[in-house]
């Protein structure tokens, strides 16, 4: 393409993003994708970092918005299932819950512990308690909104609540779930060590793992019943899972990431299961999770993601809505395990799908409907993604992702200039796993 056809195609982009910008002003016209969600009973929620309050805050709201408007009940989040469980306890208001928002965080300990424990979310976990309190206060767990972690990093602790339960509730599986304990403790909770014995030394659990998950399923099966027994479920998907991912991770390619992203989508399909024909879920994830992989360079890679296989699935129906910002603020380490920073998001690089967004909405929040857009916005364009280690005088070689935005997201928003999370201190560790 000569230069005249690039312009004549960038200036066409750019008037349509005239047209189609909705600017709105503290949650003014979020209604407008609220109507454009329609009948979707799976709305993904992104966000172009891990560390931006104004993401979350406006997620916050958009998902109150579904709640009240739409009946949506489940809050599935890019965290780990026994932490957010014990939130979930909270805004459940359950008998043994912790007293608050700020303490039921305390088990997000593991890095980065900012993602989750901040101010953000303990308002919005205040919200929803008050929220089941005053709707479905005598109701019954399925009937209240819960939020729960489809991540799969815990599998420590996902395997001791697997053990915990099954002892509870005497379990014949308890023998097996003790058996597939004891092969990962010689591997002293590391998941690097875990990683290289069973990825390069063939030294894995993986067959205690696959009889113990296949034993559970049939007692699922046999007795369905209680929250407390889908978290069990849960927790030794999660062992499965996060066996399976520390095993091929040490390898390279894109296994690993399909396994946490599969994983993603079958928690989540559990936790719909369970609430039944009622079940309406928003999921919280990043970006590169929520818009479909098939409209990015993902797809070369061989790499699937949580859009595009909910998307894949005929009985889903779901809208997918980015997230992203032209400058401003971000918490994010420098190396992976680094004391969290408060770093400079730099303008957007010319020409990226930021830079054209800030320049339609004339440096003002808004949002676009690419459902309603035409096929000029299936043009690849550089889209940001920034992720938890991040050096922003380095985010023009690797932090642009090639991206046809109308085929990744049904929506999106953009806010302008952005604030960094407030995280919140851990306080205390839970005393009791169930």
């Amino acid at each position: 393409m000569n230069s005249n056809d690039q312009s004549t195609g960038q200036n066409a982009y750019l008037k349509e993003l005239n047209a189609l910008f909705i600017p709105f002003n503290e949650m003014e016209n979020l209604d407008r994708i609220v109507e454009a969600i329609g009948d979707a009973d799976m709305v993904l929620l992104g966000e172009a970092s891990h560390g931006t309050s104004d993401f979350y805050r406006v997620r916050a709201e958009l998902s109150k918005r579904l709640i009240t408007s739409k009946g949506f009940n489940i809050i599935g989040v890019e965290g780990d299932w026994p932490a957010a469980y014990r939130l979930n306890r909270y805004v459940k208001g359950k008998a043994g819950a912790d007293s608050s928002a700020a303490e039921a965080l305390g088990d997000f300990t593991r890095w980065p512990t900012w993602m989750w424990a901040n101010t953000e979310i303990r308002d919005f976990a205040e919200w929803l308690k008050a929220h089941n309190a005053a709707s479905h206060g005598n109701g019954s767990e399925r009937q209240k909104v819960g939020f729960y972690g489809i991540d799969m990093y815990s599998l420590w602790e996902s395997m001791e609540a697997v053990i915990g339960y099954l002892e509870k509730t005497r379990s014949p599986q308890l023998e097996q779930a003790r058996m597939t304990y004891a092969c990962f403790e010689p591997y002293s909770r590391d998941h690097q060590t875990y990683g290289i014995a069973a990825g390069l030394l063939s030294e894995s659990c993986e067959d205690e793992v696959v009889e113990l998950l296949k034993q559970m399923r049939s007692r699922r099966m046999a007795h369905p019943g209680s929250e407390e027994e889908l978290s069990a479920e849960v927790n030794m998907l999660v062992t499965s899972s996060s066996e399976a991912y520390y095993r091929t991770m040490v390898r390279g390619g894109p296994q690993s990431w399909n396994v946490r992203d599969r994983h993603m989508v079958e928690s989540l399909k559990r936790i719909m299961s369970y609430y039944g024909s009622s079940a309406k879920a928003i999921v919280w994830e990043h970006n590169t999770h929520i818009g479909d992989a098939r409209a990015t360079d993902m797809a070369q890679e061989g790499m699937v993601n949580v859009g595009q296989l909910l998307r894949e699935d005929p009985e889903q129906r779901v809208f997918a809505v980015g997230f992203g910002t032209y400058q401003g603020e971000v918490l994010a380490g420098s190396a992976w395990g680094d004391p969290v920073e408060k770093m400079t998001v730099p303008p957007g690089q010319p020409g990226s799908w930021e830079d054209y967004m800030h320049r339609a909405g004339g440096g003002v929040d808004g949002m676009v409907i690419l459902s309603e857009a035409s096929s000029v916005f299936q043009t690849v364009i550089g889209h940001r993604a920034i992720g938890v280690v991040y050096d922003p005088n380095h985010e023009q070689f690797g932090n642009y992702v090639p991206s046809s935005m109308k085929d990744r997201y049904d929506a999106f928003v953009h806010l302008d200039r952005t604030t960094a999370l407030h995280p919140l201190p851990i306080l205390r560790p839970v005393a009791e796993k169930v």
